[in-house]
């Protein structure tokens, strides 16, 4: 009635556990959705729990459903405009359930369009929200309930319900021993929940009376999925158990029929109510959370090398690949923190802190923003110094430098990669070597020593070809196209590129493929060819799309400005350059971010908005700046020429 008199669009359930809330509002969205038919969002924030989900990560979910092979920023201011644009005039309903407090779901406040459901424990005031709080059931409801799931409780109804507190969890739980069990009757189930009524709350008391019906291998079982922080497959449930799958399929059903897991059949998962996981979790033993937590831990480096195959096969497996990936990402990320949490102890939890980057290279390059990649590489050092061993040391130092380089600091990233460098030598590496002498061209190439990162490309080069590394001679002979376009040599650089190009083809490696394309049609646009700069642009923003690379498609984007700028398209140019700059910030490539900048100021002078192109220069400055980027004297001296100084 308020949404209908009122144009409200936030809705708040609040309540205590195991009230009910969920199970409304997912009643109420479901008379909605007619309403909201472009999109609708369910997330658990976890609230009630230890550790509720970042804003950031809320963001992301929703951001992904449109850019499902987008790798975010980890600002979450950055994120919060991000979501705004994808929701502008999009009918979308979203349920967040189970929100911590008023600081958790306030950035979440969709566009005016939109209609938000929140349920949560607290309550708390928000602008626009509707807010009802939800009290345990009348108890004839309470009773027709208890009923309704079991009848042969009869008049035991009231007497039972009484004892659940008339609280929904409760009576589900209450009800569901009774239906599963013809031989436990009504009245003795009452009399023992009245033995525990004193010792426990009452849903402790519900839960106990459950757990007591199981049988001791089942009650391990239950205790176990504790260590699940989010949904789970029966694969995952079978690891955990070391059990197959069919019987851990058969477990699963029986926990089912106690109300002790939940079930969502669209996805196939199954998650534990995060009372029960409390519930569970105080029940396990510190040698049983330890061995569950080192299956966990396992079992999800395993998801995450599945990942990786499916990725590397390319196409359509691409996208299955990072669904996959997105699916199980708080498992992954629990996994590793537990196999650094133990790696100092234990032998096994360190090569897992060697196998997780190991295992998720190709895509945690796309999905992990630099910051997060420099933690678990430096927990990957770490393990490979306890385990003595030095070729991954030097490949953590590498991975290091990769994501210093990323955030522009080239200074630090160099010393990382000399690290490797010196290791690759040490041991006689001939591949690590050859890596760490590119990953050195790179920082020198974005530091403007183009001629010094030339003599480190041919370097790598000609170690490539002797160990037959195709890939990286694919890479690598690209990366000499863009040092000599940087000297101004671009038919040179167009050779190195057509190089590159017929490896990548060769060998089907979509990423120098990409890049390759990429780079050509850089080189036809400054020869003032911009109709074919413009098909090698497009083919290789597709490319880019198709593998998920977000850098590529901003390249690809802030490239195809420039060669729409070229034709005196200046509007059109400027929509390239935004669509690269928020890309850029996303995934925290502050190089591309100054490009996208410079480019679009470029652009609104050509269109007499000066005004607007210094404010966009002056940002590109202090970026370049930062960065050390040879181009901020370009750009210096542009302003200086503006301002009339």
């Amino acid at each position: 009635a308020a949404l209908e008199n009122g144009g409200i669009t936030s809705i708040g359930l609040q309540g205590l556990g195991g009230v009910g809330k969920t199970a409304l509002a997912l009643k109420l969205a479901e008379q909605l959705k007619e309403r909201y038919p472009d999109a609708q969002f369910y997330l658990d924030l976890k609230g009630s729990g230890p550790l509720p989900i970042p804003v950031a990560n809320a963001l992301a979910h929703v951001i992904r459903a449109y850019y499902p092979t987008a790798k975010l920023p980890e600002s979450e201011g950055e994120l919060r405009g991000i979501y705004l644009s994808v929701l502008h005039h999009q009918r979308a309903l979203l349920l967040m359930d189970n929100v911590k407090d008023e600081k958790q779901v306030e950035p979440l406040i969709p566009p005016a369009s939109c209609m938000l459901l929140v349920t949560s424990r607290q309550h708390f005031t928000l602008p626009g929200l509707f807010a009802r709080s939800l009290d345990s059931l009348p108890p004839a409801d309470a009773c027709r309930l208890l009923l309704t799931i079991a009848p042969r409780i009869g008049d035991q109804a009231g007497e039972i319900a009484r004892l659940c507190g008339y609280l929904p969890l409760a009576l589900r739980l209450a009800g569901g021993a009774l239906a599963k069990y013809a031989n436990l009757k009504p009245a003795v189930y009452a009399r023992r929940l009245t033995g525990v009524r004193e010792r426990l709350k009452l849903i402790e008391a519900s839960l106990s009376l459950s757990y007591e019906l199981l049988s001791t291998e089942l009650q391990e079982r239950w205790r176990a999925l504790a260590v699940f922080p989010d949904t789970f497959d029966e694969a995952a449930g079978a690891a955990v158990w070391e059990l197959g799958t069919e019987a851990a399929q058969e477990s699963l059903g029986e926990l089912l029929a106690f109300s002790l897991v939940e079930w969502n059949e669209p996805t196939a998962l199954y998650r534990q109510h995060d009372l029960a996981r409390l519930f569970a979790d105080s029940r396990l033993s510190t040698d049983e959370r330890e061995a569950v937590r080192q299956r966990h831990s396992a079992h999800y480096q395993s998801v995450l090398a599945a990942v990786k195959a499916l990725y590397l096969k390319g196409g359509d497996e691409i996208i299955r690949g990072l669904e996959l990936f997105d699916q199980e990402w708080t498992n992954i990320r629990a996994g590793q923190a537990s196999a650094v949490a133990r790696a100092g102890e234990d032998e096994a939890a360190a090569r897992l802190c060697i196998d997780y980057p190991d295992s998720g290279a190709s895509v945690l390059s796309l999905r992990q923003h630099p910051h997060e990649q420099i933690k678990w590489s430096e927990s990957m050092r770490d393990a490979a110094r306890r385990l003595k061993r030095r070729d991954v040391e030097g490949r953590a130092h590498g991975r290091l430098g990769i994501a210093y380089k990323n955030l522009g600091e080239n200074r630090d990233a160099i010393e990382f990669f000399e690290q490797h460098l010196a290791i690759a030598r040490e041991i006689g590496d001939r591949r690590g070597e050859g890596q760490a002498l590119g990953s050195l061209g790179n920082a020198y190439e974005n530091l403007g020593e183009t001629r010094r990162a030339i003599e480190f490309f041919e370097q790598h080069l000609a170690i490539a070809r002797e160990i037959g590394d195709r890939r990286n001679e694919g890479a690598t002979v690209n990366n000499l196209g863009i040092a000599y376009y940087s000297l101004g040599e671009t038919r040179r650089a167009i050779e190195f590129y057509e190089q590159a190009l017929a490896i990548a083809h060769e060998i089907g490696y979509r990423r120098v493929e990409n890049a390759a394309l990429g780079n050509l049609g850089l080189a036809y646009a400054d020869l003032d060819e911009s109709k074919r700069a413009i098909d090698f642009l497009e083919q290789s923003l597709a490319i880019a799309r198709e593998i998920g690379s977000r850098k590529g498609e901003g390249n690809a984007l802030n490239n195809l400005g420039n060669a729409h700028a070229a034709l005196g398209e200046s509007r059109r140019a400027i929509d390239f350059y935004e669509q690269a700059l928020i890309i850029a910030r996303e995934i925290g490539d502050r190089r591309g971010e100054g490009h996208a900048l410079w480019n679009s100021a470029l652009a609104l002078d050509n269109l007499g908005e000066r005004t607007q192109a210094i404010a966009s220069a002056e940002a590109a400055l202090k970026i370049r700046e930062q960065i050390e980027d040879p181009n901020a004297a370009k750009v210096r001296k542009k302003l200086e020429e503006w301002r009339g100084e």
